[in-house]
């Protein structure tokens, strides 16, 4: 019974597959989206979309200039906007952004764990106050607003958690080990709690996995390689309509651009050094070589 189901699953994904993603989006109209690291890139980009859709936005960042000016943005869509500062490498400051907005916002239906940093140094040239704060932003902060807003998802069994991990959560890349490892770990609290959901038999809560590429949003400013057909700069408006309408429909993983899709497939299923040897052909063990990252005028 358990393989038929599966096979069914499996047929369900590839039809789906064939049918376009308009004709299979869900109504978000009034819902409340929860955006961190909204004040620039993706979360600047994420919380503009869907206040297009007629969702109401809380945003947190830790420049309430640059989240202001995002709000600004998203009022011109006619929608609720609510802001927050929060410092999400701090869990007690995480607990406490949550109660005010459950107790001035109310109950959250999308929760969207999207900040990030990075700081493209090699293991030993990395402090170890970088490493920690790192991890605590790109991972740890996920389980503190899981843990503020996943009870009330799951009273109400309706909720969406969306992660924005990186392929750096499939594979680890040269001068990025504390980006890497913290995008493993937001991969792997994903997966698992999408099955814990499942577990407990709340299929009204979604989850979806975003992985993507390098991004020109300035916050890897200076990567390269030498298969650009194959690596592409993702341009961030591509990126947040990928992802959003990965959600519209449920999608599970986000993956871009589609040769990390062929990647993860075959990581496992053949030699680590015939893979290393690819990657460093490809320029991909190579591609921080040149990191600048994110300027302060940014």
């Amino acid at each position: 019974m358990s393989l038929t189901l599966a096979l069914y699953y499996t047929i369900e994904h590839c039809v789906l597959s064939f049918i376009p993603a308009k004709y299979r989006v869900k109504d978000v109209t009034g819902q409340k989206v929860l955006i961190t690291g909204a004040g620039s890139g993706l979360g600047r980009g994420m919380s503009e979309k869907f206040a297009s859709l007629g969702c109401d936005l809380i945003l947190w960042d830790i420049n309430p200039s640059a989240n202001n000016e995002t709000a600004d943005i998203c009022k011109k869509h006619g929608g609720k906007v609510w802001t927050y500062t929060c410092d999400l490498s701090k869990r007690l400051a995480i607990y406490a952004t949550a109660k005010k907005v459950e107790e001035e916002v109310g109950d959250i239906d999308i929760l969207i764990n999207n900040a990030g940093i990075v700081t493209g140094r090699k293991l030993l040239d990395c402090p170890d106050e970088i490493i920690e704060a790192t991890m605590n932003i790109n991972c740890n902060a996920h389980f503190w607003t899981l843990k503020s807003f996943l009870p009330s998802m799951m009273a109400r069994n309706h909720g969406h958690i969306v992660s924005i991990a990186s392929m750096a959560g499939i594979g680890g890349l040269n001068g990025l080990a504390d980006y890497c490892a913290s995008k493993f770990a937001a991969v792997g609290l994903h997966e698992s709690i999408t099955n814990e959901m499942e577990a407990c038999g709340k299929d009204g809560i979604h989850t979806t996995l975003v992985c993507p590429g390098f991004i020109n949003t300035g916050m890897f400013d200076g990567v390269g390689v030498k298969w650009k057909w194959a690596f592409p700069l993702l341009e961030p408006e591509y990126v947040v309509n990928t992802i959003v309408r990965g959600v519209l429909t449920n999608e599970t993983l986000v993956m871009m651009p589609f040769c990390l899709k062929v990647i993860a497939m075959i990581k496992y299923w053949i030699p680590y050094k015939a893979l290393a040897v690819v990657g460093k052909y490809a320029g991909y063990t190579s591609s921080m070589d040149n990191f600048r990252g994110r300027q302060k005028n940014n």
